[in-house]
This record gives structure tokens, sequence and C-alpha cells, in this order.
């Protein structure tokens, strides 16, 4: 059966229903809650502090560590591992890396600034909403930032080229699938994150990152109303 209508009835280009919230969690610097239809991200922010063991720090800046943990009753499936598992290593390296780009540690020598970042629900585009929720939770603790970072997973499912995919269409066994996660700085538009699971061609793959470009810029409208909201005393997105 051909894929030509999505599931859930929004356009190819369509996200899920976003909400977002800055300063959720009172014992940290910074956090940041960030959900993208049934997945749910949270980040805490703690440092610059000193950073130990001592051969692991660098006199000439301060260093960013992500760790990233989906909670153990988080899927909708079997039970999730928690933990540093395979999966919690890479996905906490490819965030540190999709934020490196905008962050600034240099007044922070021997420093490390340590990102938590949990996950209580998830239905696909978890590491994107992840990314997303720890840009505004560093915003959030003052660190000196260029930019905002936004993320979102695009992809293809049978012939469709689709933004945001949820589980059903991560999953779709009667057709090839592509699964995309992005991560874009948003006054440069410079992509910071692709990584790609599945079959694409290199036409499509060129028009689905388009595509995406473009919901990241509605994603970082989301992101700087939750940053304006906690600073001007409003309502978060």
């Amino acid at each position: 059966m051909s894929y030509d209508e999505r599931h859930d009835g929004r356009k190819p280009e369509e996200l899920r229903h976003m909400e977002a919230k800055v300063g959720v969690i009172k014992n940290a610097e910074g956090s940041a809650y960030f959900k993208i239809g049934n997945t749910w991200g949270y980040a805490a922010v703690y440092g610059p502090r000193n950073l130990y063991p001592k051969f692991l720090q660098d006199p000439s800046k301060g260093l960013l560590r992500c760790n990233y943990n989906m909670m153990p009753f988080s899927g909708s499936g079997n039970r999730v591992r928690p933990g540093q598992n395979r999966r919690a290593k890479e996905i906490s390296m490819v965030t540190d890396k999709a934020l490196q780009p905008v962050i600034s540690l240099d007044e922070f020598p021997n420093s490390v600034v340590d990102v938590f970042i949990e996950l209580p629900q998830t239905e696909a585009g978890s590491r994107c909403a992840g990314i997303c929720a720890a840009s505004m939770a560093l915003a959030d603790a003052g660190i000196l930032m260029k930019d905002l970072v936004s993320a979102v997973s695009v992809g293809r499912v049978g012939d469709m080229l689709l933004v945001d995919l949820d589980y059903f269409e991560e999953a779709y066994e009667d057709g090839p699938v592509a699964d995309i996660p992005l991560a874009m700085t948003n006054r440069t538009k410079e992509i910071s994150l692709l990584q790609m699971d599945g079959e694409i061609s290199k036409d499509m793959l060129l028009k689905v990152v388009e595509m995406g470009k473009k919901s990241m810029e509605q994603i970082h409208e989301v992101q700087r109303k939750a940053l304006k909201a906690k600073y001007e005393g409003g309502q978060n997105a």
C-alpha cells in the first residue's frame, strides 16, 4: 500500500503541536521544556564549575558536556533501558556537536557546563526535542551564545517527503523510509546536525532539508517566545 497521505491528517511540511517553557527546574542555573506531539524533553544546565578529574581540563576554554536520557517508562513499547547505554551515549555526543557552534566558553577555562536532558515521554524525534530544550536552557543559564539552535526530523516515507515524522511513519513497512534528524543555527542557517538512517536519493535529500529549514524557523519562533515570556513575565509558548 502506497503512503500518499499522512495517517494523522497533517500536511507533508506540517509540524506536530509544540509547547515550550523556560525556567522549569528551580535548582538549575538554567532549564527548559520542549514538547512536540507526544515527545517531551526537559533540559537542565549546571555550571560553569570546575572540571574534575584535572586531566580533562582545558586551560584555554570551558567544556560543554551533554547527557541524554530516556526515562524507563517513556516509550509506548517495551521498557526503555535507562542510563548511559550505547544509544544514549551517541545522542549525547551529537547533541553536544549540534550546540557547539553557538556556545562560547572562552571565559571559563578549566571548567565544565553540564546539560542534562531527560525525556519522560517519547514518540519519535526525541533527540531533536532534547536539542531544542537544551538550547533554551543554555540561554536561560546566561551562557554566552551566538544564536539558538532548533532541530527537527525530516525524511521520506514511500514517495512522500515529510517533516517531523512520528513513530507510525518511522516504522512504516510497506515502502522505503528515511529518518533524518536536523539541527540548525537560526541566524546563519548553518546545519549543525545531519544524521540519516534509511534510503533516499540525493535530490530528495536536498528537497527535504529545505523543508526542514523552513520548519526550524517555526520552531525557533516558539523557542524565542518562551524565552521572551520568562523575562517579560508573560505566558510561555
